[in-house]
């Protein structure tokens, strides 16, 4: 019964960080069930896309409800993150291990880069035009590999563009759910056994369900300046303790 809580604190947790700053559902997630448990990383990356699941359905309702979302974005993101995902999947099975001490570089960078642009004074938005489709499924792709990796890349991505934060943090959050389902889709028919591990996912989901709806507000009414500035230190504090791991 403690482990069952332990686990719904997880998800709860977990989503709280990814709901209120956009990211890092799967970094955290993933670090505690490869860290503390020692589960490989495909079955890691597998247990965290299913609970993933309903909580970023409620998290992308929240947002879309709270006119967080760009709804010209979504699918420019959706679409071929969905492609990205469920290839990402695949190549897990094989060596995709490997790269995670490269994204873990590049997404220290990106939350340097986010600090500065939080501090400079406001420059002009650059729009990611048609690059925000290689975004899309470039961040699929490796979230599906390490495990977690979608709302940092896309969403660090973006803001360090220059993106509104809040928008950009709502429309990741909303896509997200559509790429976790394919990405979803692609481990249960890759991973044997999975169903072994039913009541971890389900208290995940549980403690995530109850924080979705909760960091969704958070986001809506915290001010951008200490959102960005929080956004680039969890970054960069998540992503130098993996990779010192």
């Amino acid at each position: 019964m403690n482990q069952i809580w332990l686990f719904i604190l997880v998800g709860f947790l977990a989503q709280m960080i990814d709901g209120t700053l956009g990211m890092a559902y799967g970094v955290s997630g993933r670090t505690f069930l490869k860290t503390f448990l020692g589960l490989p990383s495909s079955l890691a990356s597998a247990i965290i896309h299913v609970a993933e699941v309903p909580t970023t359905l409620v998290s992308g309702v929240s947002h879309l409800l709270l006119k967080n979302v760009d709804k010209d974005k979504l699918l420019k993101l959706a679409i071929p993150g969905i492609i990205g995902g469920a290839i990402g999947a695949w190549f897990l099975s094989d060596f995709g291990t490997y790269l995670e001490p490269f994204i873990n570089v590049y997404l220290i960078l990106m939350g340097i880069r986010i600090l500065i642009k939080a501090i400079q004074p406001k420059i002009l938005t650059k729009e990611m035009g048609k690059s925000i489709y290689v975004l899309g499924f470039v961040g699929a792709f490796f979230d599906a590999c390490g495990g977690g990796g979608w709302g940092p890349i896309v969403t660090s991505t973006m803001m360090a563009r220059g993106s509104d934060a809040k928008k950009t943090i709502g429309t990741v959050n909303t896509a997200e759910f559509l790429v976790t389902v394919a990405e979803t889709t692609s481990f249960v028919l890759l991973i044997e056994n999975l169903h072994l591990y039913a009541s971890m996912i389900v208290s995940m989901i549980i403690g995530g369900v109850i924080a979705a709806p909760i960091a969704t507000y958070l986001c809506k009414k915290l001010p951008t300046k200490p959102l960005m500035i929080a956004v680039g230190i969890l970054i960069i504090v998540l992503n130098i303790y993996s990779l010192v791991s």
